[in-house]
């Protein structure tokens, strides 16, 4: 089996903070690839994808979080520039004062119609798709395959 090569599993997770139903929690890396992100990770071996969202946004953002639903899994195999991931990603809820961990060198909320530009790895599309769901209640179509 040597020789064969798999993306790697990951989740990312929109964190909608129910103090300020129109705030989301984003970090800003502290590792490679630098700059704005979705709090997020790798799956570990054994770990499903709801505890991994769950662990992961405990170690980043510090908070106890409760998934909403799946948005979609985004697999294009350069949206990260180290190696070939697939990530599905989970819109929770959260109460409390986010604070940064792990990965995270800080913390940004931003309100859902003023999210950055220049975000790393395709999260920007992410967040585009996210609001098209929470203003029109669709959630994102099928592209074709890249």
């Amino acid at each position: 089996m040597s020789g064969y090569k798999n993306p790697y599993p990951t989740v990312d997770i929109i964190i909608e903070l129910l103090d300020d139903n129109s705030k989301i929690v984003l970090i800003e890396r502290f590792n490679e690839p630098l700059g704005i992100a979705i709090p997020g990770g790798f799956v570990d071996y054994g770990e499903s994808l709801e505890s991994a969202a769950i662990r992961e946004a405990k170690e980043e953002t510090n908070l106890d979080i409760n998934l909403i639903t799946q948005l979609k899994t985004y697999s294009n195999p350069t949206r990260d520039p180290r190696f070939h991931t697939v990530s599905t990603v989970f819109i929770a809820q959260a109460n409390g004062v986010p604070k940064a961990g792990d990965d995270a060198k800080s913390i940004i909320t931003v309100d859902i119609s003023n999210t950055p530009e220049n975000m790393v790895f395709d999260h920007k599309e992410i967040l585009n798709d996210y609001i098209n769901w929470k203003k029109n209640g669709v959630f994102p179509s099928y592209k074709g395959f890249n």
